[in-house]
C-alpha cells in the first residue's frame, strides 16, 4: 500500500503578507495530520518571491510542537550551504522535541539564485556528498577524525531519518551508495525524464546500511484536483503564469486564476504551460488517480510526496481529499 504524504513549498499569493503565508503552511500542516497523511515535508528557498519557506528548520520544531502523529521534516535542507555538524545539532534538538517523527530531506540544490547562494556559503566549502556523509556520521555519534572530542548534542535514543532527495541519477547513486531513503522529484520540469534511470539504478545498487536494509522510494509529484478536468486547468492557472514568469525572469507571489484566465501568452509561452502539464498530474479526481495509479504500477514507490499551489488555500486541501479518495488510500480521510 503506498503511503501519501505532503510537501508545502510555501508559495506566497500575490498581494498576501508573507507572514501570512508562513501561518498557512503551519496550519496546513495539522490538517494533514487530520486526514492522515503520513509526512509532512518543509521546502527549503531563497531570495524567491514566490516561495518564502527560507527555513524548514525552524517550521519543523513549529508543527512538530502542535502536532502528535504526523512525520515533519525538511525537504530539504540545502546542506551545500551549511556546516554538517550544525545541521546535526538542529536535528537532534527536533528529534528531542519530537522523537520518532522527524526526517531530515537532504537536497544538493542551492535553491535560488547566483546572488543568494554566494550570500549564503561564505566560509563553506560545497561537497554535498561528503557533507552528507559527514553529518550522518555526527547523527550516528561516530568520531570526526578531526575533531575527535566534539559531539553533536543533546543525546537522543533514536534520530531523524535522512532522506536524499534529487530529480537525477546522482542523487540516487549517493542514496543506493550509503544505504539511504530517496526520493525522486517528479516535477521538476528539466529532470523529470530521469525518474526511470534514477530509479532502477537506486535500486539495483543499495547498499543495506545499519539502519535501512532494503530501499526506500518515495516520489515527489505536483498534482492538483478538482470536481472536473476544467475546473482543474483553471485552478492551474496560477502555477503556469509562475512557469512562463521563470522564462521572463519575474519571481512573484501567485495571482488569481481569473486574473491569469483573461491574460494573452505567446507560442512558446503556451507550449510551455502545455509542457509543464505532462508532468504534473491535474485534472478531476478518476483522472489524478488513474495517473496517478500509472505512476505507481510503473516505479512501485513506498510512497508519493504531494505538493500542490492554489491560489485560494480551501482549493487546495479540496484537492487532497479527491486525490485520497480516487487513490483509495488506507487510513487518509475522503
Amino acid at each position: 500500500m503506498v503511503a501519501l504524504s505532503f510537501l508545502d513549498q510555501s508559495p506566497s499569493i500575490e498581494g498576501v503578507p508573507h507572514a501570512e503565508t508562513i501561518r498557512d503552511t503551519f496550519a496546513f500542516a495539522r490538517t494533514c495530520e487530520a486526514m492522515g497523511f503520513q509526512r509532512y515535508w518543509l521546502a527549503e528557498h531563497h531570495n524567491s518571491l514566490a516561495n518564502v519557506g527560507t527555513a524548514p528548520e525552524i517550521l519543523v520544531a513549529a508543527i512538530a510542537a502542535t502536532t502528535s502523529r504526523i512525520r515533519v521534516g525538511s525537504a530539504g535542507v540545502l546542506l551545500s550551504h551549511y556546516a554538517p555538524l550544525k545541521v546535526a545539532e538542529q536535528f537532534r534538538v527536533l528529534e528531542a522535541l519530537a522523537p520518532g517523527r522527524i526526517d531530515l530531506g537532504l537536497g544538493r540544490s542551492p535553491g535560488g539564485n547566483d546572488l543568494a547562494t554566494q550570500a549564503l556559503r561564505r566560509g563553506i566549502v560545497a561537497d554535498f556528498d561528503s557533507a552528507v556523509a559527514e553529518l550522518l556520521g555526527w547523527l550516528a555519534d561516530t568520531a570526526h577524525p578531526d575533531y575527535p572530542d566534539v559531539r553533536a548534542l543533546p543525546e537522543t535514543p533514536g534520530q531523524a531519518q535522512p532522506w536524499i532527495l534529487s530529480s537525477s541519477p546522482r542523487g540516487a547513486a549517493l542514496a543506493a551508495k550509503m544505504g539511504l531513503p530517496y526520493c525522486f522529484n517528479i516535477s521538476h520540469g528539466q529532470n523529470h525524464h530521469h525518474a526511470g534511470e534514477a530509479i532502477a539504478h537506486y535500486r539495483e545498487h543499495y547498499r543495506p546500511s545499519a539502519r535501512f536494509s532494503g530501499p526506500l522510494l518515495s516520489l515527489a509529484v505536483w498534482a492538483l484536483a478538482a470536481d472536473s478536468d476544467e475546473e482543474a486547468r483553471f485552478l492551474y492557472g496560477p502555477r503556469a503564469l509562475w512557469r512562463v514568469q521563470i522564462d521572463r525572469g519575474i519571481r512573484s507571489g501567485l495571482f488569481s486564476p481569473e486574473h491569469v484566465a483573461g491574460l494573452t501568452f505567446t507560442k512558446p509561452e503556451q507550449h510551455q504551460i502545455d509542457h509543464t502539464l505532462t508532468y504534473s498530474f491535474v485534472g478531476s479526481s478518476s483522472t489524478v488517480a488513474q495517473k496517478l495509479d500509472d505512476l505507481i504500477a510503473r516505479y512501485r514507490p513506498d510512497e508519493l510526496v504531494m505538493t500542490c499551489w492554489t491560489h485560494d488555500p480551501a482549493h487546495r486541501e479540496r484537492s487532497c481529499k479527491l486525490i485520497a479518495k480516487g487513490l483509495a488510500i488506507e487510513g487518509v480521510t475522503r
